[in-house]
């Protein structure tokens, strides 16, 4: 059973009229035929409140003893037992009575829902648990009736019952809210116009936190890649150095100055790993960040600017924070910078601000994990100070006299610096250079190669050893460097792996292509062979290069199983890399059996749709197309019998059924062969610009005069389309709206420009369509309701969904304001990228308030 659908209306205080739009709500729905009941509403013994009470069916109360005292609470079974479409349940946050069915009243809707029940409820912004210290640090009240955030958050529409803190208190000294004996009171406490503001605002954020979620889902769903400025929203870009804590603030103060501004920290990392910036500095800036009411990101991406332009556009961001480089000017000449390509980059709809701070033009300093130890240019530096160092500083020292304890100790500084930069070999070359200096120039006798005092000897070993020992730590420190740096990129790759595994995301051939990006392959190939003696075959590719017949050809095979394996070409890989490779090896062998068998059940699909649609095919010849064939026989045969004399009205009846019968069969056989060209792929549109109004009034042909209202404005863009689909597909849907229209109700067929897609409505007053069911018409032989046989066979809006995708568009159902259907035909604009194309549903129905 499909889950039944919750509304609420959410007010900022008692008395906004809450329970008077839901009752409204429940009139309306009731005029237009749904079944609704009152299962649970509480006037307050306000008198308009109350007459809006007359004409709904109310399920009696459940009676239950407490303290000596009866209460009347919301009879769960009964409102179960007479299973009405929408049910009206008041006061969302209520506490049931003790010896209830459950302890509140909103686990009572949540059976409701489960019953496949709609449930319409109201419910007060302080009622919101995550409120409850705020409210009551407002109001000095703290609210024991709560409701959880996530019940409500989960609810399919809310709808916020706003009212100015002046004309509520208005409301209230009038007596329509609480009893004359207890306006004052409430006025001087609660009530107070301060208490009432911060209440109202508290509902309004609230709400637009809500509006913000749907209008992301929406974005994403349709994807809009262009940035609607519906409030400020500022993403700054950290690089991991001590300017970010700067950024951040700064960005703060500008979300500051426009109502509901939002910042969002993004980090963007390389996406093989080998790079990062300080962790202990990311873990104080995201704390920052989060301090100030931000959220802070973390991106993988290898360009920079265009990671972060993404993002910036992704989350519909209307300014980029970012800092004045740190690189020195000399470094320049490798590029513009990140700045000064997001800023080139940006477009008119993100404005970039540059952020001066102390660390401009001071270096990066960020650590880098390297592939080597300690880097080709430090090892040859630590070469040139091991070597030369010593010799240089022997042509000072004969200069002056310092003592032979002060000319150890500065060629131990020699032999540091070697071993600083350029690790052990270096400061080991330094060490031995620098113990002959000592011996040949500065220990008795001088100039020659022996040591006379045995003191000297202890000196000069002392200094060797000492030279080496700092040489080893150096060393060791870089080689601990560089495995640290290593595990954490594996980390974050092995991640990554897991990751996809746990959701089923990225395809074979993406997943090789990040094989060849993290190791700077040419190009990676998943080799496999039915057998030993079997050919190797290639399931996947990425890259460029020669093609791999065998994994030997390659200078990388990592084999899985008996017969597949990885093969990579480009350079040979050291052994360290093989533990990731052989992950990324298991994951692509995991990818293609994926793939696979997605292939296999979608065949499956296939055939068991074939099989449907043959079925429904042979009931609809057996019943739809022998009907007027049956007609057209019979009119036929009388026509040619010599037994009655038939006069000219009658021959003109006979006639007439003849060609409503013809007409009705050529209907039918030309879905049915629409159908059978989309089941079979041979649909090839020609697309080519066109109006839309030069296309609509020919659709028009086949329905009655007057039977539908054609409002298509002239200054539309013109539409990428095929005229003739495009005709077939509005014919259909024009033919199916009329069909459920009520007599001397028009369809109405619209047409509108939004952004770089044409929309066209057809809106028909008939009985509607559940939400359920809404993507079921469109399947083929579908009829709703209990349209007749005649009806047709059910292939009318399934071939004209089948239409406008092969034109790139998309066909869905909507319902209409008021009651009805509005069939959706979005179109894409002439110029336009097809990819720009939104897809789905839209997230929001048109209501006369403020509506979710």
């Amino acid at each position: 059973m499909a889950r039944g659908k919750l509304r609420i209306y959410l007010g900022a205080a008692p008395g906004v009229g809450k329970t008077y739009a839901l009752l409204s709500e429940a009139h309306r729905r009731a005029e237009r035929g749904t079944d609704c009941v009152v299962a649970f509403v509480e006037h307050h013994d306000r008198p308009r409140t109350e007459v809006m009470l007359h004409g709904l069916e109310e399920i009696p109360r459940k009676r239950l003893r407490y303290r000596d005292a009866f209460f009347g609470e919301m009879d769960v079974d009964a409102v179960l037992r007479r299973a009405p479409a929408v049910a009206l349940v008041d006061e969302l946050a209520h506490t049931n009575v003790p010896g209830s069915r459950n302890a509140k009243r909103w686990q009572d809707v949540e059976e409701l829902l489960a019953a496949g029940i709609d449930v319409i409820s109201t419910v007060n912004i302080q009622h919101l648990e995550s409120l409850g210290d705020v409210v009551e640090s407002i109001t000095g009240v703290r609210q024991r009736e709560t409701v959880p955030d996530e019940v409500v958050r989960r609810a399919d529409q809310i709808e916020l019952v706003d009212m100015s803190p002046e004309a509520l208190r208005r409301r209230m000294a009038h007596g329509n809210i609480y009893q004359p004996d207890k306006v004052d009171a409430a006025l001087s406490n609660y009530f107070r116009p301060g208490n009432l503001t911060a209440l109202r605002e508290l509902a309004l954020l609230w709400v637009a936190d809500r509006v913000d979620e749907y209008l992301t889902a929406y974005r994403s769903e349709h994807r809009v890649s262009k940035i609607w400025g519906s409030r400020e929203r500022i993403v700054v870009g950290l690089t991991g150095g001590p300017e970010g804590r700067t950024l951040i603030r700064r960005a703060a103060r500008l979300a500051e100055k426009g109502a509901g501004g939002e910042v969002l920290a993004v980090y963007i990392a390389r996406s093989d790993g080998l790079t990062s910036a300080s962790p202990k500095e990311l873990a104080v800036q995201r704390t920052l960040v989060e301090d100030l009411g931000g959220t802070f990101h973390h991106v993988i991406g290898d360009d920079i600017p265009a990671a972060l332009l993404d993002f910036a556009r992704g989350v519909n961001a209307t300014q980029i924070v970012l800092g004045s480089s740190r690189r020195k000017a000399w470094q320049y000449v490798f590029g513009p910078g990140v700045g000064a390509t997001v800023a080139r980059d940006s477009g008119p709809d993100l404005d970039v601000h540059i952020v001066t701070h102390e660390e401009v033009a001071k270096g990066r300093g960020l650590p880098v994990a390297r592939g080597a130890r300690l880097g080709r240019a430090r090892i040859i530096w630590g070469w040139a100070v091991g070597l030369v160092g010593p010799a240089v500083l022997a042509v000072l020292l004969n200069t002056v006299d310092l003592g032979l304890a002060n000319d150890m100790l500065l060629f131990l500084s020699v032999t540091v610096a070697a071993a600083l930069l350029g690790g052990l070999l270096p400061a080991l070359a330094s060490a031995a250079f620098g113990s002959l200096l000592l011996n040949y120039f500065y220990t008795p006798p001088l100039h020659r190669l022996t040591i006379a005092d045995p003191k000297n000897i202890v000196a000069i070993a002392i200094f060797f050893g000492v030279g080496m020992s700092v040489a080893s730590v150096v060393d060791l420190a870089a080689r601990r460097t560089h495995q640290a740096a290593r595990l954490r990129a594996e980390s974050e790759i092995l991640s990554f792996l897991a990751g996809n595994v746990l959701r089923g995301e990225t395809s074979l051939e993406e997943l090789l292509e990040r094989v060849r990006e993290t190791f700077a392959m040419e190009s990676a190939a998943l080799l496999e062979r039915a057998g030993d003696v079997e050919p190797w075959t290639c399931a996947g590719r990425a890259g460029f290069g020669r093609p791999l017949e065998r994994p030997e050809d390659a200078d990388v095979d990592m084999p899985v199983g008996d017969h597949m394996a990885l093969a990579l070409t480009g350079r040979v890989l050291p052994a360290e890399d093989r533990r990731v490779l052989a992950a990324f090896a298991a994951q692509a062998a995991v990818a293609l059996d994926r793939r696979r068998l997605q292939e296999e059940a979608d065949q499956a699909r296939a055939l068991a749709e074939g099989n449907r649609i043959r079925t429904a095919l042979l009931a609809a010849v057996s019943h739809d197309l022998r009907t007027p064939l049956a007609g057209i026989k019979a009119a036929v045969s009388s026509l040619r019998s010599d037994d009655v004399a038939w006069s000219e009205e009658d021959r003109a009846e006979l006639l007439e059924g003849i060609e409503e019968g013809a007409d009705r069969l050529d209907h039918l056989v030309g879905n049915l062969l629409d159908m059978s060209r989309l089941q079979t792929g041979t649909v090839t549109p020609l697309i080519r610009e066109i109006d839309v109004d030069e296309v609509a009034p020919m659709a028009l042909v086949g329905v009655p005069e007057d039977s539908v209202e054609l409002e298509v404005p002239e200054t539309l863009p013109m539409v990428a389309v095929d005229p003739g689909l495009l005709e077939r597909c509005m014919a259909n849907l024009v033919e199916n709206a009329v069909k459920y229209s009520p007599r001397g109700r028009r369809v109405l067929v619209t047409a509108s420009g939004i952004a770089d897609r044409v929309e066209v409505r057809v809106v028909d007053r008939g009985p509607g369509v559940p939400d359920e069911a809404k993507d079921r018409i469109f399947e083929p032989f579908q009829r709703y309701g209990d349209a007749p046989r005649g009806a047709g066979v059910g292939l009318g809006l399934a071939v004209a969904r089948g239409f406008a995708e092969a034109m790139g568009g998309t066909l869905n159902a909507e319902d209409t304001p008021g009651g009805g259907l509005t069939m959706v035909l979005s179109l894409r604009a002439a110029g336009s990228r097809p990819e720009a194309l939104d897809t789905g549903r839209d997230l929001v129905e048109p209501e006369r308030q403020t509506t979710l």
